[in-house]
């Protein structure tokens, strides 16, 4: 006699997530309601990324080893009013994004942390220095005498132009999303997570590479022979460092060490986008006003409408827009977790299921703390 067996339910607090992606849908529930805003809120991020992303590599190519580069948000185009436009703040704040650039390299992990630190990305970026500054007796002298601080600001360089190319293709991937939606192809949440899926695999070996041009000279920092692709050494790090740990905000939690605010354990920090408490959005020091306020001059008109039906219209607009935002990580986030599972979320075979379902519960421990209940009963 045949017995069939079953895979057993999951006793994990958030089993109901879990079943959710067994099933084929996503970390968020699907709505009408949450299609117009998580494909709204990823129009007015791709067109922010889009500004990001040409201004770190702009930062990374053309103001290498600068040490006070006042004008490196200008994108070389500089201009008495340009010059009025920011000092007034009437402009993208690319402080962001070099926050967001600080968390990776200081989180690390991934191929690009590993082969800043090999042999070969030394010597290149020792070439590059001398390069940079022949002739300087000065920041020569002060290399010799500090071996350790100019490969570092190189290392950072990196990061800088690795960064920009990851969001070079992801703000591409969100636009195209909106043209999709506008075009009628798009009309739910799985729908949504399928397209990002498909272009996270579809860019997924696209090559990471970096060079500068010094006096002439190109010199390749991060050469196509190192190996570096888009989606493990750029993406699935970007999702560690700035989804799940990211930075404590100065002002909200003390940096004193005996006051233990902060984990002890870097492994521990949970101030990424998919924690972060929407309610500070607004305050001094908070880095993802930034990004908010950004968004905010690039909303569709459709969903600016749609938070001007709260009952404070656009008096907290800047909470509206990180609580979508915070429901779009979470797509871009079931994206990841389909696409890194070890086996297909919707297979048949029992080995196969039970393998995902440890693998979703290792995923659900981390969402335990996260805003995934708030974002999904608001």
């Amino acid at each position: 006699m045949l017995v069939s067996v079953k895979l057993e339910p999951s006793k994990h607090p958030l089993a109901e997530y879990i079943y959710r992606l067994e099933s084929g849908e996503a970390l968020l529930q699907d709505s009408p309601q949450n299609v117009v805003e998580v494909v709204g809120i990823l129009k007015s991020y791709g067109v922010v990324l889009d500004a990001y992303s040409r201004n770190l590599i702009y930062i990374a190519e053309h103001q290498f080893l600068n040490l006070f580069p006042a004008f490196k948000y200008f994108n070389g185009d500089i201009s008495l009013q340009k010059l009025l436009k920011h000092w007034g703040h009437d402009r993208i704040n690319f402080e962001y994004a070099e926050y967001c650039m600080k968390s990776m390299f200081w989180h690390g992990g991934g191929g690009l942390d590993a082969y800043l630190d090999t042999p070969e990305f030394k010597a290149a970026a020792e070439q590059a220095i001398q390069a940079r500054w022949k002739g300087n007796i000065l920041m020569l002298g002060l290399h010799k005498l500090f071996p350790d601080f100019l490969p570092e600001q190189v290392r950072q360089m990196s990061y800088y132009s690795g960064l920009g190319q990851f969001w070079r293709v992801m703000s591409d991937m969100f636009i195209e999303l909106s043209d999709r939606y506008d075009r009628g192809e798009i009309k739910s949440i799985p729908q949504v997570v399928q397209h990002i899926l498909d272009g996270l695999v579809a860019d997924a070996s696209k090559p990471i590479t970096y060079k500068v041009e010094l006096r002439g000279k190109t010199y390749d920092l991060i050469p196509k022979s190192a190996g570096l692709a888009f989606l493990m050494d750029t993406g699935v790090p970007y999702v560690e460092a700035i989804f799940f740990r990211g930075t404590p905000f100065s002002g909200t939690v003390s940096y004193n060490a005996q006051e233990y605010q902060i984990p002890y354990f870097q492994a521990d920090f949970a101030y990424g986008a998919l924690y972060a408490d929407p309610l500070p959005i607004g305050g001094s020091g908070i880095p993802p006003t930034l990004l908010m306020q950004d968004m905010r001059h690039y909303l569709p008109d459709y969903l600016h409408e749609i938070y001007q039906q709260g009952d404070r219209a656009e008096d907290d607009l800047r909470v509206k827009i990180c609580q979508t935002f915070q429901k779009s990580m979470f797509c871009v986030t079931t994206a990841a977790i389909k696409g890194l599972a070890p086996h297909p979320l919707d297979t048949d075979d029992l080995e196969e299921q039970q393998a995902n379902r440890k693998y979703l519960e290792g995923w659900m421990n981390r969402f335990i703390t996260s805003q995934i209940f708030d974002a999904n009963h608001p």
